[in-house]
């Protein structure tokens, strides 16, 4: 008997935290916004840099996202995934802009080799007037690209016109609160709109 009676009690002591697990995690669901994608696998995204803008200026993460601001990791080089990836950032952009959010795209370069401030600058404008180029040292963008847990790797670094495999993921950051959520290629300037839109409404930014 007291046998059965410690199993029903171990029984009814994993169901109590089963149901308390459970209500943890409805709760923190419920607390995430329904237009979040959720977070990147790996820990915490973002986090202070200190890079040279298209005029030759270091700047750090202060100075450039001070409005909400869609990040993208790429190079100029790139020869289709960059050039679409930014295209779509923009638009979005203009999208936002005609419901009233005033939102940065952002460009980081990941090959300060070639990627000058005057060429980031220059590749930029011709997305966006409101996209900001950024480029740096071989130690400054390894540590944004770092911080914002980016990867990047250059195919045959002996060739002269060499490629760069890099991840592709766009990030949605607020000034003071930083990461809230992150973009796939295959998203739309419209559905990267719409989400944005919902995130900066539920957070009270605009």
């Amino acid at each position: 008997m007291p046998r059965q009676t410690g199993l029903i009690s171990l029984v009814v002591a994993t169901a109590v935290l089963a149901a308390g697990a459970g209500g943890y995690l409805y709760m923190q669901t419920r607390n995430q916004p329904d237009c979040a994608a959720g977070k990147l696998a790996g820990g915490a995204i973002g986090g202070p840099f200190t890079l040279i803008d298209g005029d030759g200026r270091t700047v750090t993460d202060k100075q450039v996202i001070t409005k909400p601001s869609l990040i993208y990791f790429g190079y100029t080089f790139c020869p289709d995934v960059c050039p679409l990836d930014n295209a779509r950032n923009a638009d979005a952009t203009d999208l936002l802009a005609k419901r009233g959010f005033d939102v940065t795209p952002i460009f980081i370069s990941i090959d300060p080799k070639r990627d000058t401030p005057e060429v980031v600058k220059q590749y930029a404008e011709n997305f966006s007037p409101r996209m900001i180029g950024l480029t740096g040292t071989p130690a400054e963008v390894k540590a944004a690209s770092k911080a914002y847990r980016t990867y990047y790797r250059i195919q045959d670094p002996s060739k002269e016109f060499y490629l760069i495999d890099h991840s592709t993921y766009t990030y949605l950051v607020l000034p003071k609160r930083g990461f809230v959520d992150f973009f796939k290629r295959e998203d739309t300037a419209e559905q990267v709109a719409d989400r944005t839109a919902c995130l900066l409404k539920t957070s009270g930014t605009n």
